[in-house]
């Protein structure tokens, strides 16, 4: 239904991206959720070779020049594979974005272009173990020696970090600068001394290499700073672009798969002497689910449209992450609930969504962080409008009862 959103040569790209996601074998996806597989580079190689990796990007580094929206539709399509393999996926897109806007040439050919080939695995360190949201308060430092950068700290939480050839590292450059100018960029290679760890314990989003990496002083050549010396929170608030709308899509993708598994069952289940889809119970839930799922996706494809316009869309890209992670959550529990209690075992995969949906809501920044950028930029909205539009408080009937208007 949603196909008249997208052009011909994009709904292209979403078919190729539905026919890798279908040729994807499910015994890969049991042994990551058992933890048999710690990282599925052979995935990533795949969707390289398929040249459908980096699609936004500029085709001299490997990408096709595709759009915002474009991604989006691909992102959906492995959202099916749950979360993780999505993450993995979006990872040169996310990382990809901090090259392609602020690298040098050198490290577009050198980093940007074998990654979006699948040839080179990425990831990037963004949470520390004092936190996560207070990410500007970052503990991880850099410091100048000579023609290198010298790093100690360590970030926790990165996805890939088991498999990833280099790291994109968020670390302070100058701790007496306030928190937003303070940190600095760096691609750091792991054969450069980085130590990673095994992260175990997750309840889910298993097999994607889940790690601790730690930086007991690893150097790294100047070279290798992306964008300019403490632009950390120009690069940062660009890539949140990437992060939050891949986390969107991707919700959309998993929460789609999961109700098509619900509803099928709901035509061959029956109770009562009768399939179960024609208890208003049952078929309420999947109505209410189509409608949140459409809902969560014009949301996705505005605010994709928003960024292939080149303007502002920080109001509606937190809104996508925030309602898309949200709906998702909410039709995953629906479909549990339409399948009863064979919902809850290995059964069937709704169990492993449910498990994995649950980090959307936390990861690339919380639904609460969303709230705090939604109302902040409707309110800044707001102001703009004054005088624009039709002032309906003058509307009331009792308008000129001035004494009535007390307001502290």
């Amino acid at each position: 239904m949603y196909d008249v959103l997208l052009t011909p040569e994009e709904l292209k790209v979403r078919d190729e991206t539905r026919d890798f996601v279908k040729s994807v074998d499910p015994e890969l996806l049991r042994k990551m959720d058992a933890e048999e597989i710690v990282f599925p580079k052979e995935y990533i190689q795949e969707a390289g070779k398929r040249n459908l990796l980096g699609l936004r990007f500029d085709p001299q580094y490997g990408g096709r020049g595709m759009s915002w929206a474009c991604e989006m539709a691909a992102l959906e399509e492995i959202g099916a594979l749950g979360i993780t393999l999505g993450c993995l996926y979006s990872m040169p897109s996310i990382v990809g974005e901090a090259l392609s806007v602020f690298g040098t040439e050198e490290q577009k050919r050198k980093f940007l272009t074998p990654t979006i080939q699948g040839k080179m695995a990425s990831a990037e360190g963004l949470t520390e173990p004092r936190g996560g949201s207070d990410f500007f308060g970052a503990t991880t430092k850099a410091v100048k020696d000579g023609d290198e950068w010298v790093l100690s700290g360590q970030k926790r939480f990165v996805v890939g970090a088991e498999g990833a050839d280099w790291f994109l590292i968020y670390a302070k450059t100058d701790p007496e600068a306030e928190l937003h100018m303070s940190l600095s960029v760096f691609i750091v290679e792991r054969d450069r001394g980085v130590d990673v760890q095994h992260v175990y314990g997750l309840m889910g989003a298993r097999g994607g290499g889940t790690g601790r990496i730690v930086f007991d002083d690893v150097r790294v050549p100047a070279d290798c700073m992306v964008g300019p010396e403490n632009g950390g929170g120009m690069i940062f608030n660009r890539m949140m672009l990437p992060e939050r709308m891949t986390s969107a899509a991707g919700a959309v993708g998993t929460a789609r798969a999961a109700l098509q598994v619900a509803a099928k069952y709901s035509t061959k289940r029956k109770a009562f002497g009768r399939f179960i889809r024609k208890f208003q119970a049952v078929s309420f839930r999947v109505a209410d689910s189509v409608a949140r799922l459409d809902a969560a996706r014009a949301l996705v494809y505005a605010a994709a449209r928003t960024i292939d316009a080149d303007r502002d869309a920080r109001r509606l890209v937190s809104e996508a992450k925030k309602v898309a992670t949200e709906f998702g959550w909410q039709t995953i529990n629906d479909a549990m609930q339409i399948m009863g209690g064979i919902g809850y075992t290995h059964i069937f995969p709704v169990e492993r969504f449910l498990r994995d949906a649950r980090l959307a809501m936390i990861w690339t920044g919380t639904n609460e962080i969303m709230n705090l950028l939604i109302q902040h930029e409707y309110y800044a909205e707001l102001k703009k409008l004054e005088g624009s539009v039709r002032d309906v408080e003058l509307d009331a009937v009792n308008v000129g009862d001035e004494q009535e208007k007390v307001y502290e």
